[in-house]
């Protein structure tokens, strides 16, 4: 499936032209055969995004729980067909819910307020990651952001590495579901935890939850946070960024874990 569409459009002053639209397709999650989330998605590194959902969710504890994913498309929308390990799939029946999500949903699958909040153990620190790294990430990330430049209508996560290369670029047109495509992709490779996860949206409680669910503890963000981010971070010993732009940025929590030389 196509990741974007063409239309005619009229512009103020000009004769009418054609302009790239961001596709946005209903993805259903389907887990052993029982559905468990429907949302809208870009139609893009599915596979990558049910893996990276399917952690970030603590649907399963590791990938190797994961044992087969199948990306069916239909006039419907498309079905993601995810085949996880017994013991993954008795935790999910015993919380089984139905949903539907709007565009990249944050807290999909939620049925009440005592599971927003997932027990998850605060995050061992490592050596101080270079802030300057994160800042050469950030110069970077534009111009590999293709579905973005086309539309203007798409958000990009990635992996920052120390010397400030970055790697596993997914867009979506829902913040999260970008997240939750480079978390799946950094699943995949093996290699969550070997650097900084930088995202172009704002940082809010959920993302937080899932870049931590995936080992990953520092968490950057070209826009705010929101205070309950900032709680959770501090909590789970995640270092929280903010407004990185140029050769700005806001550290919320945990500065000890950046290298600011």
């Amino acid at each position: 499936m196509n990741r974007l569409a063409q239309f005619t459009v009229v512009r103020a002053g000009a004769a009418p032209s054609v302009d790239a639209v961001a596709e946005e397709y209903a993805v259903a999650f389907e887990y052993n055969g029982i559905s468990h989330a429907v949302m809208l998605a870009t139609p893009a590194d599915l596979e990558d995004l049910a893996r990276g959902f399917s952690l970030s969710e603590g649907i399963v504890a590791r990938k190797d729980e994961l044992f087969d994913i199948e990306v069916i498309p239909s006039d419907a929308g498309i079905t993601l067909r995810i085949e996880i390990a017994g013991a993954a799939f008795a935790r999910l029946k015993a919380r089984r819910r139905s949903l539907a999500g709007r565009t990249g949903c944050g807290l999909c699958g939620v049925e009440g307020l005592t599971e927003v909040v997932r027990a998850l153990a605060p995050l061992t620190r490592g050596a101080a990651f270079p802030l300057a790294a994160l800042h050469e990430g950030m110069r970077r990330l534009p111009a590999q952001q293709t579905l973005q430049h086309a539309t203007g209508a798409a958000h990009a996560a990635c992996l920052v590495a120390a010397d400030g290369s970055i790697a596993f670029v997914r867009e979506d047109v829902g913040r999260h579901n970008a997240l939750d495509k480079t978390l799946g992709a950094l699943a995949a490779a093996g290699s969550a935890a070997d650097g900084a996860l930088l995202v172009t949206s704002r940082a809010s409680f959920e993302m937080v939850q899932k870049a931590a669910a995936c080992g990953c503890g520092i968490l950057a963000a070209v826009s705010a946070p929101t205070a309950a981010a900032v709680r959770l971070a501090a909590k789970l010993n995640l270092t929280l960024i903010g407004f990185l732009r140029g050769s700005d940025c806001v550290i919320y929590t945990h500065d000890e874990g950046l290298d600011r030389t």
